[in-house]
């Protein structure tokens, strides 16, 4: 009788810094046996792959993962968690162990968000119900193809969630990020019109910012 095969679970997220769309957190688990498949097929950190081949890579994904789960909070979400005194990255966590509880790995791999990663393993182990081995890394989507493959996951959904914004309102919205004069412009015109604003983190600082210059406009206005 052969040794028992072990399970692998990556868990990657995508869309942490944008203020515009969800966060999207991917898991994908595999047989460590079949690791070595998703090197041979060029699997790496998502953002060091081009959109299309990374399109092409997730079907190829699919057919060597034994189940993959896709969680996505929306900027509402996002938001609210002031309100129970929890930042981005316990929120993580907590979507993590969601992760880990459904697909039950023997082993399971994650990009740590944060540089305290004993930290933020303890804080994630307060949500699992699944008992398994815990690999908390920086930089493990670059180290780990398990942890690629996840992200490549999570970055394609993500990309699919901004094009389906742009679909509803009609126009570009650029990448959702702070830097990306696109996005400003779609956010400083939401705000005005009052319209689109389920797509936008009204906590980060950039949608503040806009509120606020605004609000200045308004009152010298007066």
């Amino acid at each position: 009788m052969g040794d028992k095969e072990t399970f692998v679970l990556g868990i990657d997220e995508a869309g942490k810094g944008p203020v515009v769309g969800p966060l999207v957190i991917a898991g994908a688990l595999f047989k460590k046996s079949d690791l070595k498949k998703l090197k041979k097929i060029g699997v790496k950190d998502s953002k060091l792959i081009p959109p299309q081949k990374r399109e092409e890579l997730l079907e190829e994904i699919k057919k060597i993962a034994l189940r993959h789960m896709i969680i996505k909070v929306n900027p509402i979400e996002i938001d609210q968690r002031f309100s129970v005194s929890t930042n981005l990255n316990q929120l993580e966590a907590i979507k993590f162990a969601e992760i880990i509880n459904e697909l039950k790995p023997d082993v399971a791999v994650i990009d740590t968000p944060t540089v305290n990663t004993k930290g933020f393993e303890n804080y994630l182990r307060r949500f699992l119900e699944h008992e398994c081995e815990l690999k908390c890394e920086n930089y493990a989507d670059k180290n780990h193809v398990e942890v690629g493959a996840a992200s490549i996951i999570a970055k394609v959904e993500r990309d699919k969630e901004i094009k389906s914004i742009e679909e509803k309102i009609g126009e570009e919205i650029g990448a959702g990020y702070p830097s990306d004069p696109t996005t400003i412009k779609f956010v400083e015109k939401a705000f005005k019109t009052k319209k689109w604003l389920e797509h936008i983190r009204k906590t980060w600082f950039t949608f503040q910012r806009i509120k606020e210059e605004n609000e200045q406009k308004k009152l010298s206005e007066w």
